[in-house]
């Protein structure tokens, strides 16, 4: 029988406090992010986390067959409420999805929406919890906190490399590559990515996918690096900050002949800072988008874009979750989903 992995040999191995350790490992504040990544890693590599695992399970196996009769809701946790909601064209339809799926297996749903970062367990009963579905953006603590209650959990579009946990995404990379092919058999040569790489972990393996995409065509990757980076909370403030952006590269006379947005509001904005600056869409600049929100056939000029099945992403969240619940010790998935690019008035052969 292996030897019992304790908080100390954590803190001998990584060189801090035991307190350190603990307040680190349960998900709870002070303790920095730096020291908090040397901590999980170590406990990781150590075994920490598979013996605390089996315990758990032993734990709940000996409360059955009454025990599991009575967890019978999955939470589905949103952080980020403020956009990451039910009246999101993107998050709401994942969010419909999901529902969906759990109504079809009879099974209660409790969204939690507050944004936590310590004592989790106080706002849920974790023996009534099935399993737990997060979407989008969760910190490492709560899924520290989520994982040390042994709840079995599925990521929607976030995966954490410390925590490792089924995640479920759109096929990005690939998306993004075809509708660079697609720019790229129109003729354009001079294309530049939109989107602030490190917003999520689908917007850089869109961006991944866009450059390999130049890369593989012995294109040069003449990128305004102020396309990566600039930021903004709703579609006014994007708006604004690439206005001075792309309003400085119009008088330097450095536009591309093909914009390619990291999602269909960023490119909606694009074509709204385009439009004040006198150049057609597509007749000069062609702009692509991506997710296919309802506003992307509404706008003017209609937005070509990459089709997410969000719907089928919530329910494909669902499947995946209940396998897991079933199969505790199986390996960790991490699933793509295909989409369909639409074409529509927004781009154009490179005039």
């Amino acid at each position: 029988m292996s030897k019992k992995v304790t908080m100390q040999q954590i803190a001998d191995h990584v060189g801090v406090s035991k307190f350190a350790v603990s307040k680190a490992l349960a998900g709870k504040s002070g303790v920095s992010a730096d020291t908090r990544e040397r901590i999980i890693g170590a406990a990781t590599q150590l075994g920490y986390f598979a013996q605390k695992r089996a315990k758990v399970g032993a734990a709940r196996s000996g409360a059955e067959p009454a025990g599991k009769a009575d967890r019978d809701t999955i939470i589905v946790l949103i952080p980020n409420v403020r956009y990451q909601n039910r009246h999101s064209f993107y998050w709401g339809r994942i969010i419909d999805g999901i529902t969906t799926g759990l109504e079809e297996h009879q099974i209660g749903i409790l969204i939690v929406t507050e944004h936590i970062t310590d004592n989790f367990a106080k706002l849920i009963n974790p023996e009534g919890v099935l399993g737990l579905v997060g979407v989008g953006l969760i910190s490492n603590q709560l899924l520290l906190e989520i994982r040390n209650l042994g709840i079995p959990f599925v990521m929607v579009d976030h995966e954490d490399p410390l925590i490792p946990s089924d995640a479920l995404f759109m096929n990005n990379y690939e998306c993004m590559r075809r509708v660079t092919n697609y720019l790229f058999g129109n003729g354009h040569r001079r294309i530049q990515f939109v989107g602030n790489t490190r917003y999520s972990r689908s917007f850089y393996d869109r961006w991944l996918g866009f450059r390999s995409m130049m890369e593989e065509n012995e294109t040069p990757l003449e990128q305004e690096p102020e396309l990566l980076a600039f930021e903004g909370e709703n579609r006014s403030e994007m708006t604004e900050a690439l206005d001075a952006v792309l309003g400085r590269m119009a008088e330097e006379r450095r536009l591309p002949t093909a914009l390619v947005c990291a999602n269909d509001s960023i490119a909606i904005c694009v074509m709204t800072v385009l439009a004040r600056l006198g150049i057609d869409v597509p007749g000069q600049v062609s702009v692509t988008g991506f997710d296919n929100i309802d506003d992307a056939a509404l706008a003017k000029p209609t937005l070509s874009t990459v089709h997410v099945n969000k719907e089928a992403l919530g329910q494909r969240a669902v499947e995946t979750l209940l396998w897991r619940i079933r199969h505790p010790d199986g390996p960790k998935e991490r699933i793509l989903l295909s989409g369909d690019f639409v074409l529509r008035q927004s781009t154009a052969p490179c005039p």
